[in-house]
């Protein structure tokens, strides 16, 4: 026997939950994302089911978009506490199981589990997981968590997939960078740059030369990745956020600067309204502004010391703020909170 990683992630999860209150709509296209009205400007689907994805709708698009791709799509409103819900009773099926179970969102967790059959041990938890919340899931088993990460996604749908370090070579090398759990599109075009359009090639990079060109710490790691490694421990510990925001995206435009700030100060009136309910003092405050078309930018504050109090976050938002050259229209705003970590 010996500790595998498994990474179960649940199928098509927000709209499986909605599927499971609407079985009326099983085999269509259905959305979810904002009120439910895809006519509504400046909101984005949450997911949608395979049947409209094969109509080329993905989450983060448009709801108009997606409307435009798939007119005959049932679009529902999202709704976060079911999906916290469902996720509570799945990962209390996971938490049966002999093995450690480290919670990734709503959707996904790793397990170590110690085993001499990782196959069976993850048929047995998709049995459990639908038989108990009626929700499918796909697991990846790997040596490590990168491993049992790209592992699952080869096992979508509902599957069961083993991504090892003897098979690495075989499965790997052959596919572009970016099929790397944290390469995405942007480093992959840096690398392919430099020649290094797949993963073998990033395999048998000089060290030294990713170092120049992406940081000594960050060159060396794209590096590691390419070669299937990753961390292997799985932390049973509760994850303890770092930090909470708050953003909104206006139907019109607003270009009144008094109207800028006053939504401003809405927004880190409610981060420290959470970092209060969250028992938790605020360090530093991260004002995000983003200008018609898509220019997003940020700039932060830092507090003299951890607060809860309005006014000081309110300040240091308003003084972040103040750093910006507010000279085009702004279609979102946003206040991020940075919390004290504990000791």
């Amino acid at each position: 026997m010996r500790t595998w990683v498994l990474h179960v992630d649940l199928d098509q999860f927000i709209a499986a939950v909605e599927l499971l209150r609407h079985p009326e709509l099983r085999g269509l296209p259905v959305v979810v994302g904002g009120d439910g009205d895809p006519t509504r400007s400046r909101t984005v689907a949450a997911t949608a089911t395979y049947e409209a994805r094969a109509r080329g709708v993905h989450s983060g698009m448009p709801l108009r978009t997606a409307l435009r791709r798939c007119p005959d799509a049932v679009f529902l409103p999202s709704d976060p506490p079911a999906y916290e819900a469902a996720s509570a009773r799945v990962m209390a099926v996971l938490r049966e199981f002999p093995a450690d179970v480290e919670v990734w969102g709503w959707d996904e967790a790793f397990l170590g589990a110690r085993t001499d059959d990782p196959e069976a041990f993850a048929l047995a938890i998709q049995r459990a997981v639908r038989e108990r919340t009626e929700l499918s899931c796909s697991i990846g088993i790997g040596d490590n968590k990168h491993q049992a990460k790209l592992a699952s996604g080869f096992a979508k749908p509902a599957g069961v997939h083993r991504l090892t370090g003897d098979t690495w070579a075989e499965q790997m090398h052959h596919r572009p960078t970016d099929a790397l759990w944290g390469i995405g599109a942007k480093t992959a075009r840096k690398l392919a740059g430099l020649g290094l359009r797949t993963v073998a090639e990033l395999a048998a990079a000089d060290p030294g030369e990713l170092a120049a060109r992406f940081g000594p710490t960050n060159g060396p790691w794209l590096r590691y990745l390419a070669l299937g490694r990753g961390e292997a421990e799985v932390v049973t510990a509760p994850w303890i956020p770092r930090g909470h925001s708050r953003e909104t995206t206006f139907r019109e435009d607003l270009t009144d600067p008094a109207e800028i700030a006053d939504q401003v100060t809405r927004l880190a009136g409610h981060v420290t309204a959470d970092a209060v309910e969250a028992g938790r003092a605020i360090v530093r405050v991260t004002v995000k502004v983003r200008f018609t078309p898509f220019l997003t930018r940020t700039r932060q504050t830092t507090l003299p010391s951890p607060t809860t109090d309005p006014g000081a976050v309110t300040g240091a938002a308003l003084d972040a703020l103040a750093r910006f050259e507010l000279d085009r229209p702004v279609r979102l705003l946003g206040v991020g909170a940075a919390y004290q970590m504990p000791a």
